[in-house]
């Protein structure tokens, strides 16, 4: 409680952390050179390697420290002030969120160090905050250093202190609530369960269930098939599942083999040829298939703005017959959460990113594991432009295999922390081959004028629920309207048709005794 007697969750967001902790554990002639920093305060991390000079990282620059190399004593210094590293290479440093990464040599001496500082940051959880106390299943996705731990870990403090839960939070490396055996304050009432490995995550994740009777489970990075199975253990016992995974967005997981599952997963499905013929598509489709685990996917943009596709399902369906996908585009601004519905139409002018039916194709590939025989030779039989790089900074998109993707080498962690997409394939077949250049290079279902029309319809809603008794849309033909009936109905509200064809449009109103009994006499039916 504050002075005003307001509880802490209505004040201006705080920023905890115990920096002198950290500072404390370094050389003191490093220690000393960082604090000279005017704004050593906005500290992100301090990167010491054998016979190189010391770096330290801030949120706006990156600073020299000094013009000595590191030596031998310099690391040991430091890790003699830390808790012992664990088989994930990670230490920490007790009662606090700090973290320290170590690099070793080839007999496994610690060669180097990455001591990183960890901020409990109150206040990004409104963001989401509705989503949280609506019990429903939450999946938070963003690049690396984005703010997804840091929002876990403030939803579990408000599922444990405001909506009186009891929460289990698996801390695989004990980043969410720091380093030690006595949890950082920042998790509130939360439990924590520490994870001893990190290919023991999915069992300490069942354990949880099964020992404890939690009511909300909290994860960070799900990324395997058994943590994936596990969270839809936990979704379907019945407990509120809130965790993180990898990938920037929605259509990320789709093609990740993986994690997928988390989403619904999908298969290949052989239409009929009338069934086609009404769909307009080809006779092979990809259809979800499984209810998702997770009910709400939240990408992070940046640590202000998220981005909320508040029901997976429908984006999921929606993205696998490349359709134009709406999401709710979320801004904290000056402690007030604005929302704005965004339509495919807005999404080349709102600065956000573009849906899977209009984004423009990929360019540049880069192949790990892939055959680029196979791959090229396909590619020419389709028809298809296919333009694969060596650089992986030059790339747009990497494809690879699951077998690659599961032991995660080095190229592809640096390819997920600069923010690249990766297409995963189950192998170098044909068939995957095929699929994969089909799913990337095909033209897009929709038109831009189907874009707009949709778009119009989103407006449309938006207008009504803002007030407006009715809105009359352009004229369509009868499979537009259809969608724009569609688009009125996910947002409850009721729509018509009236009009003859080729004039025949939609019109978008709330059931609440509107008289619209004078436009409906227009030849009015439904479509």
């Amino acid at each position: 409680m504050n002075k005003d007697n307001k509880p802490e969750k209505e004040t201006r967001t705080v920023i905890v952390d115990d920096l002198d902790a950290l500072l404390d554990i370094l050389p003191p002639h490093i220690c000393e050179l960082l604090r000279q920093q005017p704004d050593y305060e906005e500290l992100i991390e301090i990167v010491m390697d054998w016979g190189r000079i010391p770096e330290a990282r801030l949120f706006t620059r990156e600073v020299v420290l000094g013009s000595s190399e590191i030596d031998e004593q310099d690391i040991e210094y430091a890790i003699s002030r830390i808790s012992p590293f664990t088989s994930d290479n990670r230490a920490g440093i007790e009662r606090t969120l700090h973290r320290l990464s170590a690099i070793r040599n080839r007999q496994g001496r610690i060669i180097g160090l990455t001591c990183r500082a960890g901020r409990a940051v109150l206040g990004t959880v409104k963001l989401i905050e509705d989503l949280v106390q609506s019990g429903q299943n939450i999946l938070l996705l963003g690049r690396p250093g984005v703010g997804k731990t840091t929002m876990l870990r403030e939803v579990a403090r408000v599922l444990a202190d405001d909506i009186n839960k009891r929460v289990i939070i698996v801390d695989t490396s004990n980043e969410i609530a720091g380093d030690g055996d006595i949890p950082h304050p920042a998790i509130g009432r939360a439990r924590r369960m520490q994870v001893p490995t990190p290919a023991q995550q999915h069992a300490v994740m069942i354990e949880a269930v099964e020992n404890h009777m939690p009511e909300a489970i909290i994860i960070d990075e799900i990324g395997t098939e058994l943590e994936a199975a596990a969270a839809r253990t936990i979704a379907e016992r019945g407990v509120q599942l809130v965790g993180t995974a990898h990938g920037n967005s929605l259509d990320n997981l789709i093609v990740n083999p993986i994690l997928c599952d988390l989403i619904g997963g999908f298969q290949t499905v052989i239409l009929g040829d009338e069934e086609a013929q009404r769909r307009g598509s080809q006779k092979a489709v990809l259809e979800r298939k499984a209810p998702p685990t997770f009910d709400v996917v939240v990408e992070l943009q940046d640590f202000n703005s998220v981005i909320v596709h508040s029901d997976v399902s429908r984006a999921v369906d929606a993205l696998l017959r490349r359709r134009p996908v709406t999401t709710e585009y979320r801004r904290l601004e000056d402690q007030d959460v604005k929302k704005e519905i965004r339509f495919p139409a807005q999404f080349d002018t709102a600065g956000s990113r573009p849906s899977v039916s209009s984004r423009p194709r990929p360019q540049r590939l880069y192949l790990f594991g892939v055959s680029h025989s196979k791959l090229e030779k396909l590619s020419r039989e389709m028809r298809v432009p296919l333009n694969v790089t060596e650089d992986l900074s030059e790339a747009e998109l990497v494809i690879t295999l699951k077998s690659h993707y599961q032991r995660k080498p080095q190229v592809l962690l640096d390819a997920e922390v600069a923010g690249l997409p990766i297409y995963v394939l189950r192998s170098n077949a044909v068939a995957y081959l095929r699929q994969f250049l089909d799913t990337t290079y095909s033209d897009p279902e929709k038109t831009e004028t189907l874009r707009l029309a949709l778009g119009e319809a989103e407006q449309a809603a938006i207008d009504v629920m803002s007030g407006k008794d009715v809105v009359e849309l352009s004229a369509q033909n009868s499979y537009v309207r259809r969608l724009q009936h569609m688009v009125a109905q996910r947002h409850n509200l009721s729509s018509a048709s009236l009009g003859k064809d080729p004039h025949r449009r939609v019109m978008v109103f709330k059931d609440n005794g509107v008289d619209v009994g004078g436009l409906l006499q227009e030849s009015y039916h439904s479509d």
